[in-house]
């Protein structure tokens, strides 16, 4: 007869959650973050059809059912516990995972996905290191590198998993100060810059049929995730890339006054060394990387 088990991962955050009454203890117990041990419970709610938790503030309380469930399931991970160690079995070996990404890239989006990867894998640390280095310039050497292309280089093999365009994005209240209701009004605008990236302004006016357009002040800086920092705060308007503003946009952060024209960007890819492509974690990593990257499609269609 079939086993019908619910996800274990799951059903160990919820033992820890129930029996310490409280999301964030248990994280701390697991060695994960408190949104994972969230997911999870979740997660076991949806598969069970049925809710687990009352939420009180700072603290959890199990419902009648789950109190009976977590009095069945608890003792058997402690007869586990208690059998691994009697036959001597080693305590499992978590694994690092190390990656080297660009530092706007990580900040907007690599990292507000980070602990959705951690609630899926739990048992894998994440290093994440930034830099704009050039894949064959890296010196050191890493699991994974993420970087622009689709570009090849002798030693790695390349995956893309996230494409991007770019467009004028700028905050809601800057439109209700100076509203844009066609290309043209742009001229009462900040042009927001990034230093390594002179031409997307003038690309982009190009093709609106407005090159000679001048706005009322530009101002630029060295690192693009400060030019969209800015564009939050209502400084100015930016040119975004869709992939990375796409969280922005959908919290109400961002707003694109114009749908279109969108500028051709290059895309997201994953290198890794021929020694690693076969390794389980980079396996596991970049199959991760591709699947929330077609969320981000996704979503930013919509």
């Amino acid at each position: 007869m079939k086993r019908v088990l619910p996800p274990l991962n799951a059903l160990r955050a919820f033992e820890a959650a129930g029996r310490l009454g409280s999301f964030k203890e248990a994280a701390a117990e697991l060695n994960v973050t408190q949104g994972a041990v969230s997911q999870h419970v979740r997660l076991l709610e949806e598969w069970l059809g049925a809710a687990l938790f009352e939420r009180h503030n700072r603290r959890v309380l199990l419902t009648p059912a789950a109190k009976a469930y977590l009095a069945e399931v608890g003792p058997l991970f402690e007869q586990l516990s208690q059998a691994t160690a009697r036959y001597g079995f080693p305590e499992p070996i978590s694994r690092t995972l190390s990656v080297n990404a660009p530092a706007t890239f990580t900040l907007r989006w690599l990292v507000p996905r980070l602990a959705q990867f951690r609630a899926e894998h739990p048992d894998v640390d994440v290093k994440v290191e930034t830099s704009n280095e050039p894949v064959e310039s890296v010196e050191q050497t890493f699991d994974v590198i993420i970087r622009g292309g689709p570009d090849t280089f002798y030693g790695y093999s390349m995956r893309l998993f996230l494409s991007e365009e770019r467009l004028p994005v700028c905050s809601p209240a800057l439109l209700l100060r100076l509203p844009l209701r066609t290309p043209g009004d742009m001229r009462q605008h900040t042009f927001l810059h990034t230093s390594s990236l002179p031409r997307l302004w003038p690309d982009w006016l190009a093709r609106v049929g407005i090159p000679a357009l001048k706005p009322a002040a530009t101002l630029t800086f060295d690192h693009f995730y400060l030019t969209l920092q800015a564009a939050i705060d209502g400084i100015g308007i930016a040119m975004g890339p869709t992939a990375l503003v796409a969280d922005d946009l959908a919290a109400g952060r961002l707003v694109a006054p114009f749908d279109g024209p969108r500028l051709p960007s290059r895309s997201y890819c994953t290198y890794v060394a021929d020694g690693k492509s076969d390794d389980e974690l980079v396996v596991l990593f970049r199959s991760w990387l591709e699947r929330a990257g077609m969320g981000s499609r996704t979503e930013t269609a919509n």
